[in-house]
Parts: structure tokens; sequence; C-alpha cells
């Protein structure tokens, strides 16, 4: 077996993902596998043949080079991943007639491709055209990510002399159905005190690694989980931990995800800190999916905390909600989307739904292991359990992405970041959208990968970034919240290794 043909065996997960965009389940690559590949360096180039015994489909790329052997070491492996891709995906494309609307694309950020075009010095129209010719997005996908690029090029420039901090607060009231964070329900609150404990050691030793590594603090975001599940006084005493450690940020932002969990002294204490973004996230307006999801709340109750919000002045609400989730047609969303117009936040986050095999329902969809494709493209797996009705299809949930956008658009805001996942309805996106001068650089830096980020918590995952050889350094802190806990000598020695070592 040829070095070339060795490396691409290992990235059958992505292969996998690949076909799954066409509506195959995993069980075509158990032998006798549905998909072969041939594959060979020749006269400079990689090219690669994929059949499936009746049609078959080349492909062919330049091998790169580079003076550092390292680096063209990377810049190899990426050349022979996408085209392996490819090839795949245009044979899928041929026998099947489908196409996706992201094309072959199934990375989480198709933004880097637009912002890597522009860099090169093509224009909006060039790079757009790129991306159809090359990885066959449709042109409604790439004029998006134009759009979000032009945002973006106009935000602050990250780059390595700034440091990003992320805090975990890995509590909720209840855990919803299709989630697959590191989170626990905070039940009867023994854990609080203690986590709060190691948090707080763990913030003081983070403090001295920014301070060390020279950088300067960029961005302060605090997520779970719920941060405001947290009681009051724990609450008051993150907030302070927090802006004692890390002042002067360029923006900091507080998950505030359950309206339920709001309170009037808890806007008070973040408004008393200094932090002027907040997440209030209904995800629907719908009470009934709102109970079939696990949230311990009603719309009622989202508008009561918007409200609420509005009082104690908090300048910036954003609003997540979710397409896609199930027994909701166009209708329901439209209703969503009603109330978002009604209660005006700065910025809307439009997820399309992706159930995770970690979260509940991944867990009760591969017990029942269904693997059969269904007709409209997407795997039988992907039903919800039954009381909980049909997930729409993948036309639906286009349409319902669609009126997020043009809701969005009513409200004066600009798409400004996006994002992919595995098992998406549809294979849609993430998009964020946000009034002018609203767009939140930390929801850009992580997912854009841009800025080095110092992470704290149970599952908080520490990056930094070494542009000039593409590749991304991870310190991971443990999920489990006692673990965590017991080994936190261990995670604070993870990051100082990652950002104090050359």
């Amino acid at each position: 077996m040829s070095e070339l043909s060795a490396f691409l065996e290992t990235i059958q997960p992505e292969l996998i993902n690949t076909a799954r965009l066409f509506g195959f389940p995993e069980a075509v690559w158990e032998e006798p596998a549905r998909f072969r590949f041939t594959a060979e360096e020749s006269g400079g180039e990689y090219r690669i043949r994929f059949t499936d015994g009746k049609t078959e489909a080349e492909g062919r790329v330049p091998v790169p080079a580079d003076p550092d052997p390292w680096v063209e070491g990377l810049h190899r492996k990426r050349a022979a991943r996408r085209l392996c891709k490819q090839t795949l995906y245009d044979l899928c494309r041929k026998t099947t007639g489908i196409h996706p609307p992201w094309g072959s694309l199934t990375g989480v950020r198709p933004t880097h491709l637009m912002l890597e075009a522009l860099g090169e010095g093509l224009s909006e129209e060039e790079a757009v055209r790129r991306l159809e010719r090359d990885f066959d997005v449709t042109g409604e996908k790439a004029a998006l990510l134009a759009r979000i690029a032009a945002v973006q090029r106009g935000m602050p420039a990250p780059g390595d002399g700034w440091m990003d901090v992320y805090i975990g607060i890995p509590f909720c009231t209840t855990r919803c159905a299709y989630c697959s964070f590191s989170s626990g329900e905070i039940g009867d609150g023994r854990l609080v005190a203690p986590y709060m404990d190691a948090l707080e050691a763990e913030l003081a030793a983070g403090r001295e690694i920014l301070r060390r590594s020279g950088r300067k603090l960029r961005a302060v975001y605090v997520g779970g989980g719920t941060p405001t599940a947290l009681p009051a006084e724990a609450f008051r005493r993150l907030l302070a931990a927090m802006m004692e450690r890390f002042p002067g940020a360029l923006e900091y932002t507080v998950e505030a995800g359950r309206p339920d969990t709001l309170t009037r002294e808890k806007l008070r204490a973040i408004r008393d800190a200094g932090i002027h973004r907040i997440s209030i996230n209904p995800q629907t307006m719908n009470d009934r999916t709102l109970r079939l999801i696990g949230r311990a709340h009603t719309s009622a109750q989202v508008r009561e905390a918007y409200a609420l919000a509005r009082e104690e002045g908090m300048p910036h609400i954003n609003m997540d909600v979710i397409a896609g989730l199930p027994g909701e047609g166009l209708a329901e969303f439209a209703r969503t989307m009603a109330a978002a117009e009604e209660l005006r936040p700065e910025s809307l986050t439009v997820h399309t739904l992706a159930i995770k095999r970690s979260s509940p329902w991944g867990e009760e969809r591969t017990a029942r292991k269904r693997r059969l494709p269904r007709k409209d493209g997407q795997e039988a797996a992907m039903d919800a359990p039954a009381e909980a009705g049909r997930l729409p299809t993948g036309e639906t949930a286009a349409e319902m992405v669609r009126l997020g956008g043009e809701t969005a658009s009513r409200l004066g805001m600009r798409p400004y970041y996006l994002y992919k996942q595995k098992y998406m309805a549809g294979n849609l996106e993430n998009t964020g959208y946000a009034l002018p001068g609203h767009e939140c650089v930390y929801n850009v830096d992580i997912m854009e990968e841009t800025s080095h980020i110092l992470a704290f918590g149970a599952g908080g995952i520490s990056k930094r970034i070494y542009p000039e050889e593409g590749h991304i350094g991870r310190a991971p802190n443990v999920s489990n919240i006692e673990t965590y806990i017991a080994r936190l000598d261990e995670m604070i020695r993870r990051k100082r290794e990652l950002f104090l070592t050359e």
C-alpha cells in the first residue's frame, strides 16, 4: 500500500460524513463495503478514483510543496484529504442526483474557505464562484459566507498578541433532550461550593498564565451549562472572581440561557460587574415543544425574562432559536420568529437541530440501531422519540432557516458568524446575526479558530493557535465535575505547558 493510500485509510470517519450527505448510513462501509478507492502520487499530482462497482469518479490535484518539511507534510495531508472527500462526493452526486446545500463541505467552519479566498486577493464575486466550482456549494450559501466575511473583516482583528477566556459552569436546571454539552442537573447543589472553590483556584492560576504569556485579554465568555442556574450568592462570587482576575476585556458575555433562572438580583449582579451582553435562549416559543425537549420553562417566562432584563438596563440580549425541532412545522417556527420580532434582541442565532450521539435523544437513537435511509435523504436514525413527533424534512428545515434569516434582516441585523455540525437536519448550518456594532467577538474567535483561548472549568478546552503551521494545540479539562475538582492541579499544568513552553 502506498504512503498516500495508507494515510487515506485513516480518514474513514470523514468519508462516512461525506456519504451521509446523500442519505447513506454507516453500514455501507462494512464489508463488503459499497465504496472502494485507489490512490497514487504520480507526475507531481495526487490521483484518486472512487467506485461503487458500477460508476466511478476520478480526481487529481497538484502535490503541495514547502521549504519547511513539517509544514509541507501538513499541506500534503490536507490536500489529499480534500481530494479524497471531493471525489467520493462527486461519485455520490452522480449516482443519487442529490445536491446538498453546502456541497462537499462537511467541516464545521466553511467561512474559512471564503476568508482564505479573499485573503488571496480574489474579489467577493470570484470567491463565491470558487466555492461554487470547487466545492459545489449552492449560490445561496456561498453568498451568505461572503456577507459574513465582509462583517468579520470589519471587526477587531485577532492575532497572536491576544487571548480569549472561557469560563464553563456545567450546571443546568434540567438537561435538554438534544444537548451533548458537558453539564449536569444542579439538583441539591452539593457540588456547587466545591466546584466554585476549584474554579477560583484555576482562574487565579490562569491570570498568571496570561500575564507570563505576554498577551492581552480580548474577550471573556461565561458559558455552560447555564451559569445563571447557580444560586445568587455563588453567581455573584463567580462574577467577582472573573472581574478580579480578568479585567479590561474588549467584551464580556454571560449566558443566561434558561429564562426561569434569571432574577432581578442576578441581572443586577451582571450589570454591576460591567457586563453588557447576555444570552436568553428560548429555542422555541411553542410551549408543547418546550416540554418535549426537556426545558422547564414556558414561552411566557421568556417574555418575562426579556422584560426584566430591559428594566434592569441590559443593553445587549442575544436570542438562540432552533430550526427543525420535532413536531414543529413552518407555522410553529414562524410563531417563534414573530416573538423574536416582538422582543427585539440585539443579536439572534438561528441553529439547526443536530442530535449528537452523547445527547439523551442520541443515546436513545443509537440504542434503536435504525440504519435505513429515508426518502428525504436523512437517516431514519435521525428520528426523535415517538412521543415528540417526527422531525421536519430537510426541505422544511431549510425553509425555517431561510425564515430565520429574513426575520434577522427585518430586525436590522447582519450575519456575522456561521458553523456546521454533524447530524444536522438537511445538512444545514447555525448562523449568528447581530445589529451593526453588536457582533460577539468571542463567537467569531471560537468558530474561526483565530485566537488563543484560555479555558476554565469542567469540559473547557484551551487552544493555542499556530497560524504559520496551520496547527492548533489543545489542553482539555476533564468533563466530569467531580473528576475536574480532584484533578485541578493537572488541569492547570496542562495550560502552563500549552502556553508557557515553546
